[in-house]
């Protein structure tokens, strides 16, 4: 990730992020020059979430489906508003794909690939348009970040100087790497020459969450697109401008028409006939781990098609007794608070150590209380509102059951103010294992701190989970380090850092946190076949 400015109260996630180009951070107010929209920083309060919403500067320009090239209605003629998370009033009104939609998306997807030129490009050709795509993201950055505050409510400078120049950067990484997969020849026991070939898979049905709408676009088409397939990609319903606005950067970068085709609309209808389709040679989604299991089923019982999954989490924080307890407040809230607490690897159960337990818990109260809510829009904001009403009281129901289950609420635990999806950030000790609260994915603003005394004991109740995505250790001592990295059953783990997501790092999960893994070399595998190819040699001069 980055090393831009942030606030000088989050200096530590800003030495934990990896560093990223300067980019553009500004909006652009009404008389045209740049800079952050004004306002009052608000604290933790009402106050926060009270205050008028900024209009946002940026236009939505494309709300109908990319097929095949052009921008096109469902074909049913249906449409569904996507709503403003700070207000929850409608955006704009999205075509609303469904079974018919994906069979026209496939249908080009499969042209293209089947007698396109996407395929048949040299790979420094198709190198060049990724690499032109990620100039016209940089240069639209701005307007690219308001769009994904917009629809998704995130802060303004995270998605400015964060998400977006991340988007950028793994299309440069994945640019790299079209024209360097290479083959193999092996050698037999015999007179024969062999040959190994890594091939595209074909048409790639992907679906992505609403959580990181554009990162998630650029884990998924990335490598993809490096590897000479075509996609057809559904978007979530809760967020679907800004896939539809690159989509179109993508094309003016070179991209042949049918390669990449957007589909926005439903799980039930858009999403499961693309995981079904008998024309779709492999499936990659991110989301919850129980759709993760339909996405699975359907792809088994259409055309067995290989599928990469990377699901839910519940990813443990330990914070060991040789801590600095101030640097681990720090560290553990931004683990948790971050995106609003709707991460899949969220730091969401914070195991820490007996010895330094209350003081903890009483500096985590104190920085929660500081964590500056309000319109995502307004320059300092650390937290906006959640995505919709749906999460917004899934959130409310988990602390109502974390109350309810006698752990003790240290701070927050209610909406904020009385208009959007806005909650207080909340702190709950003395949580137990057994509890809802420790058990399952609640995703948003929600940090459950549990006590421990030893260290065999904290990797048995770390690892006491259905989940395996991510997991952080704090702790000066290297041997403790060792120990827990090693132990923790968990595709990432993070010591004295926490959410950093280089373009190479591979990331996916254990158990029932998926298949597969996004991003780095091991990416490319779910979007390649591998095909031997023997021929027999006469009168070799060697072998």
């Amino acid at each position: 990730m980055a090393a831009a400015t942030r606030r000088a109260a989050s200096s530590l996630v800003s030495r934990c992020l990896l560093a990223r180009p300067a980019v553009p951070s500004a909006l652009r107010r009404p008389d045209g020059t740049r800079g952050l929209l004004p306002g009052v920083l608000q604290r933790f309060g009402t106050a926060a979430a009270a205050e008028e919403p900024i209009s946002p500067p940026v236009q939505v320009r494309h709300t109908q489906l990319l097929i095949n090239g052009k921008f096109v209605d469902a074909a049913s003629g249906k449409t569904f508003p996507t709503l403003d998370p700070r207000t929850g009033e409608e955006i704009a009104r999205v075509a609303e794909g469904d079974a018919e939609d994906i069979n026209r998306a496939v249908a080009a997807a499969r042209k293209a690939f089947d007698e396109g030129p996407w395929p048949r490009m040299t790979a420094y050709e198709r190198s060049r348009i990724l690499l032109r795509f990620a100039d016209l993201i940089d240069k639209h950055n701005d307007e690219i970040a308001a769009l994904e505050t917009w629809d998704n409510g995130k802060p303004y400078e995270q998605a400015a100087q964060i998400e977006v120049p991340m988007v950028a950067r793994l299309m440069r990484y994945y640019a790299g790497w079209v024209d360097k997969i290479h083959g193999l020849v092996v050698p037999a026991d015999g007179p024969h020459h062999v040959q190994v070939l890594y091939e595209p898979i074909g048409v790639a049905g992907q679906i992505i969450p609403w959580n990181f709408p554009l990162l998630m676009f650029a884990w998924k088409v990335g490598p993809a697109l490096a590897c000479g397939n075509t996609v057809v990609l559904k978007t979530a319903e809760q967020t679907p401008l800004s896939a539809l606005y690159v989509a179109k950067l993508m094309h003016e970068a070179g991209l042949p028409d049918g390669v990449l085709n957007i589909v926005s609309g439903f799980g039930p209808t858009a999403g499961a006939a693309l995981a079904s389709h008998m024309d779709v040679d492999k499936v990659a989604f991110t989301g919850s781990t129980d759709t993760g299991k339909i996405i699975m089923e359907l792809s088994a019982r259409s055309n067995l098609k290989p599928v990469t999954l990377e699901l839910g989490g519940k990813s443990p924080f330990i914070i060991m007794d040789d801590a600095d307890v101030d640097h681990a407040v720090e560290l553990a809230h931004f683990a948790l608070f971050f995106n609003q607490g709707q991460c899949c690897c969220a730091g969401s159960r914070t195991f820490v150590h007996e010895r330094v337990y209350e003081e903890f818990v009483e500096k985590s109260k104190a920085r929660a209380e500081r964590r500056v809510v309000g319109d995502p829009f307004r320059k300092g904001v650390e937290q906006g509102p959640q995505i919709d009403d749906e999460q917004f009281n899934k959130i409310l129901g988990y602390i109502k059951s974390g109350v309810e289950s006698q752990a003790n609420l240290v701070t927050g635990g209610a909406r904020l103010g009385d208009k959007g999806y806005y909650i207080k950030p909340t702190i709950f000790s003395d949580v137990q294992d057994g509890m809802k609260i420790a058990q399952e994915e609640i995703f948003g603003p929600v940090q459950s701190i549990l006590k421990f005394n030893d260290l065999n004991e904290v990797i048995k109740r770390a690892n006491a989970s259905r989940y395996g995505l991510a997991a952080g250790v704090f702790t000066n001592n290297l041997n403790t380090a060792n120990t827990l990295t090693r132990a923790l059953k968990a595709g990432t783990v993070w010591v004295n850092c926490f959410d950093i997501f280089d373009a190479a790092i591979p990331f996916g999960g254990y158990k029932m946190s998926g298949i597969g893994r996004e991003k780095g070399v091991d990416s490319l595998k779910g979007y390649l076949q591998t095909k031997a190819v023997v021929t027999p040699i006469k009168d070799a001069a060697w072998l």
